[in-house]
């Protein structure tokens, strides 16, 4: 039966993130945030009017529709078990898992669990990206042969980089595992599975742990192939909240998505986003929605885990390219998970 509103929600972790979701959780209407969860109590007052610092007290005590998880990787498997054991549906922050191990053993409780879990992945759902896969579909340019997504964002540099996120200093795997994840998935929506990746990749400010310069080469089911190109070192020019722009060439003709969002054909101009305000085209609120419509319905999320469990095996294989300098097949690393 569809639920009636209100929907009593709750959030664990209120860090930068945490405040995106929160703030488009409280302009959807018929949602409650009421109850919010945080190692510094402070933030977690800030955010709902029951405070906790500990996830287990607050879905124990609360009477929840669903928990936001809004944490950092290493922390989500402990916390998705706990929400699962009082049955309560979850949405997750990318990265699904701080390893493919990890990840793999999400993937199996939710199945043996029969929870509701779905990652909160919200770069498909930028209003550009679902624009331009009704274009692609369409046919507007014939059948596709290539792309590229450019990765541009100017906050990688100096000796205090990622301000708003400062663990990311120290993330051993950094670029491809919090930042190119998403273009990753957002091909994967526009254009298929995905069956190898080749990668190369390099630190470039010597004041971090991980990766900061990356290129991912995808190669979809049918043949088609593209590439991923990312760094933070750069705003994109022209400006806009897109993180960069994408080049998508078919048998007839190229399509663009500027930074701006604009999508253009040649020299026409198809697409303008109506949407200004908002992460990114208000895409962290499309993402909130679809989970809420979502379990309304009784649908299937689009990143349930089992949906978005290959994007996050896509860039496993990049960095098993990486250590390799070989092409990476998912089929053989899915199967070398299974067989530990």
């Amino acid at each position: 039966m569809p639920k009636s509103v209100p929907w009593r929600g709750a959030i664990i972790g209120c860090g930068f993130f945490g405040r995106i979701q929160l703030e488009a959780w409280l302009r959807i209407p018929g949602v409650q945030m009421v109850a919010a969860c945080d190692a510094i109590r402070s933030r977690a007052e800030q955010a709902a009017p029951c405070a906790y610092t500990d996830p287990e007290r607050m879905l124990s005590e609360q009477k929840l529709d669903f928990v936001d998880i809004a944490t950092q990787p290493n922390t989500h498997l402990e916390l998705i078990q706990v929400a699962l054991r009082y049955k309560l549906p979850v949405i997750c922050q990318k990265p699904l898992a701080e390893s493919l191990s990890q990840a793999a053993e999400i993937k199996e409780m939710v199945k043996t669990a029969g929870g509701r879990v779905m990652i909160h992945e919200n770069w498909r759902w930028q209003p550009w990206y679902r624009e331009l896969q009704k274009l692609l579909s369409s046919g507007r340019i014939g059948a596709p042969i290539t792309y590229t997504f450019r990765i541009r964002q100017r906050d990688g540099l100096g000796l205090e980089p990622y301000p708003n996120q400062p663990y990311f200093r120290t993330m051993p795997r950094l670029l491809i595992f919090e930042t190119l994840i998403h273009p990753i998935d957002t091909a994967r929506f526009l254009f298929g599975e995905i069956e190898t990746v080749f990668a190369h990749a390099r630190r470039y400010n010597p004041g971090i742990q991980g990766e900061d310069r990356a290129i991912v080469v995808l190669s979809h089911r049918g043949g088609l192939d593209g590439i991923v190109d990312g760094h933070r070192f750069l705003d994109p020019d022209p400006p806009g909240p897109a993180m960069g722009d994408t080049v998508v060439e078919g048998e007839e003709g190229s399509l663009r998505v500027l930074a701006t969002g604009e999508i253009w054909l040649g020299g026409e101009r198809l697409y303008f986003p109506s949407q200004q305000s908002g992460y990114r085209g208000d895409s962290v609120l499309a993402t909130q929605q679809h989970f809420l419509n979502c379990l309304q319905t009784g649908d299937e999320f689009e990143t349930s885990v089992e949906n978005y469990f290959p994007s996050f095996l896509a860039t496993e294989a990049a960095y098993q390219s990486i250590s390799t300098g070989c092409r990476t097949s998912l089929n053989d690393l899915s199967l070398k998970t299974l067989r530990r």
